[in-house]
C-alpha cells in the first residue's frame, strides 16, 4: 500500500515507494521539483549504467574544470596541492554514485547485498593476490635499473596510506555497482576492461600531479595514455578476483595494494619521459598476466560448454 507524502521519508521518495496526492503540494515549485526528481529517477532506473557512469565522469571532469576557471578567477593556479584537496572528492562521489544507484535500482535488498559483499573476508589463498602489485612493480624497476640508478624504486612507506581511502570507496561504485551490473550481462573481462578505461579517463583532471615527476609538462598527455594503460589490466585483475570470490572486500584490498605500492615504490628521481616509460612497461607486465587470466577463462568456458 502506498504511503502518503506527508509521512514519507526522502528515501522513500526517492525508490518510488510513495505517491504524491496532487492536491497536497498542488503545483508549487516543490510539485515542480519532485516530479522532476521522479523523472531523474526513473530514466536512471532503465539506463543505470549510463546513469553511473554519468554521475562519476560528470563530477570528475565538470568538477575539475570548474576548479580551474575559480582558481583562474582567483589569479591562483593548479598544484599538486590543489589536486590533494579536489581527489578525495573524486574517490567520495564513485563510492556515493555507486551507493546511490544501488538504491535507486535495487532500494534496501541491494544495500543489504552490498554489505554483504563487503564483509565477505574468508576467501583464503586469494589474499596472496595483494602481493601481485609491489612484486610486479619491483619486478619491472629490477629490469629497468639495469640501464640507469633513476629506476631505484623508493620506500616512502607513508605513501601507502593514500591507498586506503581510494581503495575502500572507490570499488564500491566500481566493483560494487558497475561491475556487478555489466559482468551480469557480458563475459565478465569485457566490462572489466572498459570499466578500467573509464578509470583512467576519470583521474583526468588529477592525472598530472600523479607520479614522482609530476608536473609531466610537454609528457602529461603520454604520461596519461601509460597511466590509463596500466589501469585496464589491473582493473581486469580486481575483476577477475571478484569473480572468482565475490568478495567486494578483497577488490578494496586489492585496490589498496595497487595504489598504496605505487606511491610507496614509485622511483622518485626519474624525469617525465623516464617515469612514462616505466609505467608503460609495469603496464605491459600486467597486461601479460591479465591476458593470461582472459585466455584461461576463455578456455575454461568453452570445456564447460562442451
Amino acid at each position: 500500500m502506498a504511503l502518503s507524502g506527508s509521512h514519507a521519508s526522502p528515501a522513500q521518495l526517492l525508490v518510488g515507494e510513495v505517491r504524491l496526492r496532487p492536491s497536497q503540494y498542488g503545483r508549487g515549485p516543490l510539485s515542480a521539483e519532485m516530479s522532476l526528481l521522479r523523472r531523474c529517477v526513473a530514466a536512471a532506473r532503465v539506463r543505470p549504467i549510463r546513469a553511473f557512469f554519468a554521475i562519476v565522469l560528470l563530477t570528475s571532469w565538470g568538477g575539475g574544470a570548474a576548479a580551474r576557471i575559480g582558481l583562474r578567477l582567483a589569479d591562483a593556479r593548479w598544484s599538486q596541492r590543489s589536486a590533494l584537496v579536489f581527489f578525495p572528492i573524486l574517490i567520495a562521489t564513485v563510492g556515493g554514485a555507486g551507493i546511490l544507484m544501488t538504491f535507486v535500482t535495487d532500494g534496501r535488498d541491494g544495500l543489504r547485498r552490498l554489505c554483504v559483499d563487503v564483509s565477505r573476508w574468508r576467501v583464503g589463498r586469494w589474499y596472496a593476490l595483494l602481493l601481485l602489485p609491489p612484486t610486479c612493480i619491483l619486478s619491472t624497476l629490477a629490469v629497468l635499473r639495469a640501464t640507469s640508478d633513476v629506476f631505484a624504486p623508493n620506500l616512502f612507506l607513508a605513501g601507502f596510506f593514500f591507498g586506503v581511502p581510494a581503495g575502500l570507496l572507490e570499488e564500491i561504485g566500481w566493483s560494487g555497482f558497475a561491475f556487478q551490473r555489466m559482468a551480469s550481462t557480458h563475459a565478465w573481462w569485457r566490462p572489466a576492461v572498459w570499466i578500467g578505461v573509464a578509470w583512467g579517463l576519470w583521474h583526468l583532471p588529477v592525472v598530472d600531479s600523479l607520479g614522482a615527476a609530476s608536473p609531466h609538462d610537454a609528457w602529461w598527455l603520454s604520461f596519461s595514455l601509460a597511466f590509463t594503460l596500466l589501469l585496464a589490466p589491473e582493473r581486469v585483475i580486481i575483476s577477475w578476483a571478484v569473480t572468482r570470490t565475490r568478495s567486494l572486500l578483497l577488490a578494496q584490498l586489492l585496490h589498496v595494494s595497487a595504489t598504496g605500492s605505487l606511491v610507496v615504490l614509485s622511483p622518485s628521481r626519474v624525469s617525465p619521459a623516464q617515469e612514462t616509460l616505466w609505467y608503460v612497461c609495469y603496464a605491459i607486465l600486467l597486461w601479460a598476466i591479465a591476458g593470461t587470466i582472459i585466455v584461461t577463462a576463455e578456455v575454461r568456458a568453452a570445456r564447460d560448454v562442451l
